[in-house]
């Protein structure tokens, strides 16, 4: 009778979580890009899965998996130490960095905190009165950081969760909010060659900017005296979405693997869009990856509406680094943009 109960929990939780995906895939509208905030939530900071373009969703394992399904985060053996730089938009000095741990809980759970900051440079700043500038410099702060908890139920469902705190500040104003991601991953076939995925992200209460910078003093006409008069920003959005994603091993042997990836993604305030990507791993020491990501209009300078443009590629090199079972794994990944020169993402990785 228990196991009869601990089944139908776990459909009952498939069955939700696919409910709640379908259910937004198609609340995306083209006619809404732009009205969303907190759009540092939708680039991936992580350098292997960029390689995929994310696509690598239903397969994805570790600490990456925090950015695309969380439910990889479970396939954790003891601990994972991540790290990763991202020159985004090269030619912008946009920079992300990022860094995680994860550990095991108990014989099934595994526990996860990442953190990840955007770097604008130096900006000049600029007034109505010395709209050139020449009075300084302030650097806006973007940054987040999640805790995630993802278990393996069964040999066949993995699922987790994430807490996101999102922070976005410039010199006089500052907004703060918070969002949730939710995903599972189903795995099946022989010797496990399938996987399917499903998560949602970003999903969470608006978010609303406040600060002195919000403020205006002026002297009203006919009075001496001076009036500070506070504004209120309007309430924006998070970019939510879905993903949905399938995994498969064309080729399962001890020296090789090669898998293939496929995702779609439903964004509720941009177009939907297609990944694909496939990944060949050599021995236990060589990852060699590339990847597609298509929406309507890419291709066109007239219709596109995404700097990227489709291609990626990367690699990883693993170490091996003492008699523990350590390994220390170096990513490297590079997404194609237009305009800018594309976008290079380089990590670290230590798994005990």
């Amino acid at each position: 009778m228990t196991l009869i109960i601990s089944d139908m929990k776990k459909q009952l939780s498939i069955i939700l979580i696919a409910t709640l995906g379908l259910g937004s895939v198609w609340a995306g509208n083209p006619d809404r890009a732009g009205s969303a905030g907190a759009s540092q939530l939708l680039i991936n900071p992580w350098a292997a899965s960029n390689g995929l373009v994310g696509a690598n969703m239903a397969s994805v394992r570790g600490l990456e998996s925090v950015f695309t399904n969380v439910a990889g985060l479970a396939f954790i053996d003891k601990s994972e130490l991540i790290t990763s730089n991202s020159i985004y938009l090269s030619g912008s000095g946009i920079r992300l960095n990022s860094v995680g741990f994860a550990t095991k809980m108990g014989s099934s759970g595994v526990l996860g905190l990442t953190v990840t900051s955007v770097s604008f440079g130096d900006i000049p700043i600029t007034t109505e009165d010395l709209p050139e500038g020449g009075i300084g410099t302030f650097s806006p702060s973007f940054s987040n950081i999640g805790v995630s908890y993802s278990k393996e139920f069964s040999n066949s469902i993995y699922a987790g969760f994430t807490l996101r705190v999102i922070g976005e500040a410039i010199s006089n104003a500052k907004a703060g909010g918070i969002a949730f991601d939710a995903g599972i991953r189903y795995v099946t076939g022989e010797n496990d060659k399938m996987r399917f995925g499903i998560s949602l992200r970003n999903v969470g209460p608006p978010m609303r900017y406040a600060g002195d910078g919000l403020t205006v003093t002026a002297t009203p006409q006919g009075s001496a005296n001076a009036l500070t008069v506070l504004q209120r920003s309007e309430r924006y959005e998070l970019p939510s979405l879905v993903n949905i994603g399938i995994a498969y091993d064309v080729v399962k042997e001890e020296n090789m693997v090669v898998e293939l990836n496929g995702m779609f993604t439903s964004n509720s305030f941009t177009k939907d869009q297609f990944g694909f990507g496939a990944e060949t791993r050599i021995g236990k020491n060589l990852e060699i990856r590339a990847g597609y990501l298509w929406e309507q209009g890419v291709g066109s300078d007239e219709t596109i509406t995404t700097a990227y443009t489709g291609p990626a590629g990367g690699l990883t090199i693993k170490l091996p680094t003492g008699s523990s079972g350590t390994v220390l794994g170096l990513d490297y990944s590079y997404r194609t943009t237009n305009p800018f020169n594309g976008t290079h993402s380089i990590g670290v990785k230590i798994s005990i």
